[in-house]
């Protein structure tokens, strides 16, 4: 790697893509220890990290491959270990975590592939909806006992349109993947 690419690789965007992958294990230390608010405190900063690190690299063109790569890596791998731990503590059934899983494991691989053919596909509006949906579910799920006192278990319908809004988000990008690699087929013929 020459000083060009590592600088690169150090800026604030990649770095806050970094931390937010260091607190999933501190997630789980708080979550396995029966601090649910600060555990959920730690969710929100890695959310916030998301959008920060987003906004800086775009806005100050701190674009990088690590950062295509690795930016939604840690978000996906967030959102499946707290929607993990909300199957394992009863919050939400096992179903929605298995069909989001599965999704964003094809997503991650996908993304691997386009990015191993030279070619990224960036996130659009039905995948940012899907995963602001997704992330507000999650967070309401800490609140469970409240919606089940009152009989309506709000972060359930969430987390279930979030994981339909993923599945579509899913079938968009696999259509633009193909429509990209077809392109990029003619263009080279």
């Amino acid at each position: 790697m020459n000083g060009k690419q590592k600088q690169a690789l150090w800026n604030v965007p990649n770095v806050l893509t970094m931390v937010r992958m260091a607190l999933i294990p501190v997630y789980w230390v708080l979550i396995l220890n029966g601090m649910p608010m600060k555990a959920l405190a730690v969710y929100v900063v890695a959310s916030m990290t998301d959008v920060v690190d987003g906004y800086i690299a775009r806005k100050y063109n701190l674009i990088t491959d690590f950062g295509k790569l690795m930016d939604p890596m840690a978000d996906k791998l967030m959102v499946i270990s707290v929607m993990l731990s909300m199957v394992i503590t009863d919050v939400i059934p096992l179903a929605p975590f298995v069909v989001l899983a599965a999704k964003e494991f094809l997503m991650m691989v996908g993304a691997a592939c386009m990015l191993g053919k030279g070619q990224v596909v960036f996130a659009k509006w039905s995948g940012k909806l899907a995963q602001t949906v997704v992330v507000m579910s999650l967070v309401l799920c800490f609140f469970s006992d409240y919606f089940a006192r009152i009989g309506f278990p709000l972060h359930l319908y969430l987390i279930w349109l979030g994981v339909g809004l993923a599945l579509y988000a899913l079938v968009y990008y696999v259509h633009m993947s193909v429509k990209i690699l077809r392109d990029s087929a003619k263009k080279t013929a």
